[in-house]
Formats: C-alpha cells, structure tokens, sequence
C-alpha cells in the first residue's frame, strides 16, 4: 500500500471547479488542502462534501445551538450521542430524538417518508433502546396545489408502509396545509425507545485494535449526495431528477437489524453502535472516531455490495439503508457475528480502532483516503452568519374580509382541513401493536404504558408556523409551551424536548435571524419549564428558488405519568359536570387558523412564562389529586372548536351549554382566537369552586363557563346552537373530501 493516497484511474481531476459541484465553497475547499497539505483525491473530495454539508455539519447552527439547555436531573443522554435519554423511575430510560426528511420527502414521497421513519428508529436501537412509539409532523401546501394530494398520498403511504411492517406503532402527530409549503414540503419523524439502567450503548470508539464490523443490508448505489447535495441545498429546477439520492428503504430488515442489534448488545461484546444514516460509512465511521478521540482504518474490500464494481467513493457516499457500524471487543468479534447470522444479516469486520486520530481507506491494496479524524469532524467549519431582521416578521395589514356569522364560522373552521379530524392519516398507521398504547391519535397527546409499572409516558408534537412567521422567538417559545399544555392534559408532567429546527436558506441574513430568534424562544420556554433539550435536528435550505418556507420549529415533548390512573381525555365524560375554562391572558386572532380564513389579526400577544409554568403544574396536580375528568388544549380554531371537540367521544352523547362572553373581548376573538395558554376543563360540580380557587391562588385565570349535558348540542351563549352530530360530520368530512377533490 502506497504512503499518500492516489487517485483512480477514470475519476475527475479535483480541483475548485470540482468542488463547487460538490457544494463546498472556494474557502472551504482552501481550508481542506490547508488540513491535507496537499489537494484531496476525488475519494476524499466526497468525503469531505457529505462531512462538511450543512445537513452532517450543522456549520450554520451549532453555534446558536449551544444556548440550548440540555442538562437537567433526569437527563442521562444527551446531544452527542445518536438521541438523548432520561431516567423516567422504575429502572427505565426513555430515549428519544426528532429527524427532518423534507428534501427526500419531496423528490420521491413513499421513499422519502419511508427512510424518514427507518433512520429515526435506528438513531434510537442504537442507543440500546427498543423503540416503541413514532410520531410525525407533515406539512404539505394547498390542496389548490395539483402536487398535494400526491405528496401526502406518498409520505402517509410511506410512513405507515414501513413503521406498520416494522412493527413500531404511530401514535400521533400533526398534519398542516398551506400554500407556504407548495414547493418544499416538511417531513419530520420522532421515535421513542426504552432501555433499562445500565444498557444504555454508546457510539463512543474505544480500545486501539477492536475490530470494527459492518452489520445489516449490503450497499448499493442508492442516496449518493443525499445528505449534501439533495438535504443541504435549495430546490430548483434540477431537483425533479434528484430521485437517485433518496434512500430505498427495507422494513422486513429493519426487524431484523432491531432484534439482532438488541441481543447482541445483551452479549457485552459491542463497544459502539451507530447508525449508517446521512454520509453512511463515512459519518459513522468518522463519527465513531471522533467522539472517542481516537483514529479508524476501513479496508473496503470487506463491505457487503449489493450491484458489482461500486467504487470507493460510491461505497463511502452511499446511504444505503438498514446499516449499522459496530465497535466491538477484540476477540469476540465471532459472537457478534454469530447474532446476526442468526437474523440472516451480513456482519463483517472491515477496520479496526487506531491511535493515531486518522481516517484512513483502503481499496485493493490502495490507501484512498487518509484524512485527520478532527478535520471531519470538530474542525468543520462553523459559521456565524450574519443576520438582519426578516422584514417578513414585521405584522402585516391584513385585510378583513366579511365576517360570518359565529355559527357559520365555527362550521367554516371545522371544515378546514388544518382543523378537522386527521382520522384519513392515522387510521393507516398501526397505532396499537406492542399493545402499550393506552391513548391514540387524535388528541393532545398520545399515552404509552410501561409494562410492569405503573408508570406511563405522553408524547406530543407541535408547531406554529404562523405565529413563527409573525415572531420568530414568541412564536417558537409559544410552540414549546403549547407541547408542554399538550402532555400536561393528559396528566403528564413535562420532562425533556427534542426539536426539529425547519428553516429556509441560513447564508440569508434575515433566515438566520429568524432561526437565532427562534432558537432563543425555545431556550427561555425551556428553561423556565425545567425541560431540556436532549436531542434534535437542523433542516436549513427548505426553499425553492429563493421563496422560503416559514420558519417552522417543531418541538416534540415527553412527559411522564407516575400512575396510568392520572391520565385523562379531552372528552367530556358525565352529563351534569362543570365545565371550566382556564387562561393565561387573553387570546388574539393573529396566526389563528380564523384569521387565515377570513382576516382580522397581525400581532401576537405577550407570554408569561411564570403563568405557563403554573398552568402546567396545575393541570398535573389537578388530575393527581382526581379533581378532573377532562382536559383539552384551546389551539386551531380557538375556543369554540375546542368545546366542539370535548363533544366528540366515541358514544357522541353529550352536548355543552356554555356562556363565555365577556365584556372586555370582541365575541370573534373570544370564541375563535388562538395564541393565549387556554384549557377547557371538565370537573365534578362539587369540585369546581375548588378547581377554580386552586387556579387563581396561582395568578391563573379560572371561571366556570357552563355544563356538560346529556342533550348532544353544543350551545355557546347565544350564537352557537348546533346538533354535535352535524358539527362531527362536518369534522370527519373535512380532509377525506378534498383529498376526494371535494373541497
């Protein structure tokens, strides 16, 4: 083997001409010849473009998200390692992170969303953890769009195609329509695992001379430039034949990688596990390296191919699915592969752990890359753009259009398809095997069961961005609040975040403003809810020929149940009960999904963040203590929809009679705005005086707003008289009928 690596017959001259085509810059390109002392092979040209993207990278952002907090009493993983992990008692860890899929999603939907949901769960498996919950948030543009009803169609088809034959259930998520999203659509995916105390497995490299094996499918041409030339650039016109890049994913391999993956941590042989996700060979390895301070030799002759002649550039590059990369024990290599021959799956040893902190790759007795392990990874170039106020984000003159009558308008906002049921979407999800759910989609948060406890876990996923758009840092603090109001309605107590940090291009000034702003609201929202941010992910480039998306932070939340007997429904559950309304400050119509409709709002109101935290704890106390019998989140559409939607339990036999008129709000933005911390709550009538003076001890808005009856009509002062049945068909009906093209 030659002392420099040498170029291959056939391949490009590499030069700057070269490397602009890989999306590297004339200066980055500079500062690699300055690591190398000597201009890169074409082999290690690739390398570097996927290591140093935006998407592998995050030059843009990493900075800004070092505010984040990330530390905390339960925290035991955090970032660094494939998903962050918190003791959640009883000997459990939950570990959990949230990915973007957008670019891929867009090209090729099924696929896309397919290997969207695949390497969010092998982030979690290789933690040791087995997953058992995924979530999702999708935004896709105006059913006017002649793409929508296609996009969605793939990536619901894609995410339930390889999530219900893997066998991890979907338990929730959010779904938004807008033309904001007609040429970039979004695809973030969120699994939950559980480990047990002192399994939890590292990605870590350690011990010079372990063996290093190669586990799972074998590698094909398919997701070359994936992570650097697909996820970390713009669309344009080109980006229709950008189809090879995105992934092809293997559910029924999956399986198999989990299970074997699982028993072979149980052996204790694995020193480190990770993912082959974005940049495959190339990140994990090099990732590996890196983290444990130490170098990594790959001899390519070794790797599993899956189509004959692939070349080293094409192995290093490709992100080929269902692929891990382990570490293991020198000497016990032969029990690891025994495993997974056991599961049918390819384990081979293809390097081994140096001392020397180098990347190195040999092909056919060539060395064909020799890079400093650091130069891959801490020593990527991280950037501070410039920013400057978005002039977006300063509130618009919006025009009122005619305002219907309030009956009209709550069944105008019941037909939107960002209001009505999502049932089309998850009834295509498995949402029950592993038999731990205990709440399903379709309200403010899903609630998981650990089995041989008593304990539970509530999960929810949100984003705003309209209120994003209006106020980068209130609109991202609000979407974390509203994530922790979801959990906490169904008993859970908010314990950690991960966040999935949608944005546009970040070398414009007024993204990266928009993406600093918003990164500061979700720190001081969680900061003053006590939840760390454990894990996540950065999207920038979500735009198309210059038009951004808006700025869409999307915040998962876990929250967890120390007795499944404190979990309650949004549903109203006994004639007679009080109902109750509960609220930080005074709602407004701006970024409402009221306002999209029909006009009428352009600023959003202030936040208390000392109020949001009391809110929080005490909607868990009053479902600890049995003082409720339903809770359910004011969100789109505003306080009259959310008392529709109380009335929608599966018997369908109650109805409301409320009086919430107050002299100081316009009935419309009473009934139908958003932006301020509102929950409905149901309780026994005995217990409501109670209820509300618990409330207003803590600087909390609480008053008793009516009754729960066994006549199924919603009555809201007198404005609102309708049959619930005609408001559930109208709801039902909403997203099915203009997926039929009826609306």
């Amino acid at each position: 083997m030659s002392h420099n690596p040498v170029a291959l017959p056939g391949e490009p001259e590499v030069n700057l001409a070269q490397a602009l085509a890989h999306g590297l810059s004339e200066d980055e390109f500079r500062l690699i010849r300055n690591h190398l002392g000597r201009t890169p092979t074409f082999t290690e040209l690739g390398v570097f473009s996927v290591m140093w993207s935006e998407h592998c990278s995050y030059k843009s952002s990493r900075r800004h998200l070092a505010r984040l907090p990330n530390k905390g009493r339960l925290v035991v993983g955090g970032p660094g390692e494939n998903a962050g992990a918190l003791d959640v008692g009883d000997g459990w860890l939950a570990v959990f992170k949230i990915e973007s899929h957008n670019h891929p999603s867009f090209v090729e939907p099924y696929q896309g969303a397919a290997t969207g949901v695949g390497g969010i769960l092998r982030d979690i498996f290789a933690m040791g953890a087995r997953p058992v919950a995924s979530l999702n948030s999708l935004k896709f543009g105006s059913f006017d769009n002649a793409r929508t009803r296609y996009l969605l169609s793939g990536v619901v088809g894609g995410i339930g195609g390889y999530g219900n034959c893997v066998g991890v259930p979907t338990v929730g998520g959010e779904v938004m329509f807008d033309a904001a999203y007609d040429d970039n659509i979004l695809v973030n995916a969120f699994c939950l695992g559980l480990a047990r105390k002192g399994e939890l497995q590292s990605a870590r490299a350690q011990g010079m001379g372990n063996p290093v094996l190669y586990v799972g499918s074998a590698t094909g041409r398919d997701g070359i430039h994936g992570a650097s030339l697909l996820a970390s650039a713009e669309f344009d016109a080109s980006s229709a034949h950008k189809r090879p890049t995105v992934q092809v994913g293997d559910p029924f391999t999956e399986k198999l990688l989990i299970e074997a993956c699982l028993e072979a941590i149980k052996t204790g042989a694995v020193v480190a596990l990770q993912d082959m996700g974005a940049a495959g060979l190339t990140s994990s390895s090099a990732e590996m390296a890196a983290r444990g301070k130490l170098g990594i030799e790959i001899n390519l002759d070794q790797v599993p191919l899956r189509e004959p002649n692939l070349t080293p550039y094409e192995m290093l590059l490709s992100e080929s699915q269902e692929r891990m990369l382990i570490v293991a024990q020198a000497g016990r290599e032969h029990e690891l592969q025994a495993v997974f021959e056991k599961w049918d799956l390819h384990a081979v040893v293809i390097g081994r752990i140096t001392g020397d902190c180098r990347w190195r790759v040999s092909w056919r007795g060539l060395l064909v890359a020799d890079i400093p392990v650091a130069a891959l990874a801490e020593q990527a170039p991280a950037y501070e753009r410039p920013m400057a106020r978005a002039a977006a984000c300063t509130p618009p003159v919006r025009v009122v259009r005619e305002r219907p009558a309030p009956a009209e308008a709550l069944r105008r906002l019941l037909d939107s398809p960002n209001v009505g049921s999502k049932r089309w979407v998850y009834r295509q999800y498995d949402s029950i095997v592993q038999s731990n759910t205990v709440m399903e989609p379709g309200g403010d948060a899903a609630v998981l069961r650990i089995k041989g406890t008593r304990r539970a876990l509530a999960l929810a996923v949100d984003s705003n961005p309209r209120a994003c758009a209006l106020d980068p840092y209130l609109g991202a603090m609000a979407v974390t609040l509203e994530a922790a109001r979801n959990v906490a309605c169904v008993g859970a107590r908010p314990i950690g975040i991960t966040d999935c940090l949608n944005y546009g291009n970040p070398e414009r000034p007024e993204i990266m403003w928009q993406f600093a702003r918003g990164v500061d609201g979700i720190r001081d929202a969680a900061l003053a809810l006590e939840t760390p941010v454990v894990s996540g992910n950065v999207s920038f480039y979500n735009e198309t020929q210059g038009r951004a998306i808006p700025p869409t932070p999307t915040l998962a939340m876990v929250g967890m149940l120390a007795d499944l007997d404190y979990c309650r429904s949004q549903f109203f559950r006994r004639p007679g009960d009080a109902i109750l309304l509960l609220r930080t400050s005074a709602p407004a119509l701006a970024a409402s999904e009221y306002d999209a409709l029909f006009g009428g709002g352009n600023r959003l109101g202030a936040i208390d963040l000392h109020k949001e935290r009391e809110l929080i704890d005490l909607l868990v106390t009053l479902a600890e203590k049995g003082l409720i019998n339903s809770a359910h989140d004011v969100s789109d559409g505003g306080l009259a929809v959310a008392l529709a939607e109380c009335c929608f339990n599966e018997a369908g036999k109650f109805g409301a009679s409320v009086e919430v008129g107050t002299p100081e709000l316009d009935t419309v933005v009473n009934l139908f705005g958003e932006g301020a911390s509102s929950v409905i709550l149901s309780t026994p009538s005995d217990a409501a005086a109670r209820v509300v003076q618990m409330a207003t001890g803590r600087g909390l808005g609480c008053r008793r707003i009516g009754t729960v009856t066994s006549d199924p009509v919603l009555r809201i002062d007198s404005d609102i008289a309708i049959e619930v049945a005609e408001l559930r068909t109208i709801y039902e009906q909403a997203l099915p009928g203009r997926i039929q093209g009826h609306g």
